[in-house]
């Protein structure tokens, strides 16, 4: 018999989430880190550590990415070769010249990942655009900030189902 009973099958399937800059309030910290989670797929049900059941997250306008304090001059990425005198630290505002703003948060929420194989195959499920356009418009079916509408609607079709549940008893019991 298998353990997947019900509906729990919907679990496993791989939902695309979109994040638009433009409209999020949130900064690069709290951002990241709420895209950690749904990339790891702790938001599900069915989560387990020792599986990848993650979803997709496209990030677009990641040019309006907000950050707090003087980020973009006192934040360095260091990288080492593990050779002497090979570190190199390379401030925020380089960064976002060379590569863009995208890379900032791919970097961000790589730290904010486990540190496992899982990783990397994690990462590429997170698209980031610096524009408005991608080409994977067709894909979304979730919306970040719509969390909130879902779930009201969710509880008004359950309250509609408890409705309708009362009413058939009624009708049920008339006819006897």
């Amino acid at each position: 018999m298998s353990n997947k009973i019900g509906r729990s099958g919907l679990g496993f399937a791989r939902v695309w989430h979109h994040i638009d800059l433009a409209e999020e309030p949130r900064t690069l910290g709290r951002l990241a880190s709420q895209i950690a989670i749904v990339l790891i797929g702790k938001h599900k049900p069915i989560y387990h550590e020792t599986q990848d059941i993650g979803d997709y997250v496209v990030v677009s306008n990641c040019q309006y990415l907000k950050t707090t304090g003087n980020k973009l001059t006192e934040k360095t990425y260091w990288s080492h070769t593990t050779r002497p005198g090979s570190g190199k630290a390379t401030p925020m505002e380089v960064v976002i010249e060379n590569h863009g703003w995208g890379d900032v948060l791919k970097r961000a929420v790589s730290k904010m990942l486990p540190k496992n194989n899982h990783r990397w195959a994690r990462l590429d499920r997170l698209k980031v655009f610096d524009g408005s356009e991608h080409p994977y418009k067709q894909n979304l079916i979730a919306w970040a900030d719509e969390a909130p509408k879902v779930q009201k609607r969710v509880e008004g079709l359950k309250e509609r189902a408890k409705i309708l549940e009362d009413y058939n008893k009624r009708l049920a019991a008339r006819k006897l």
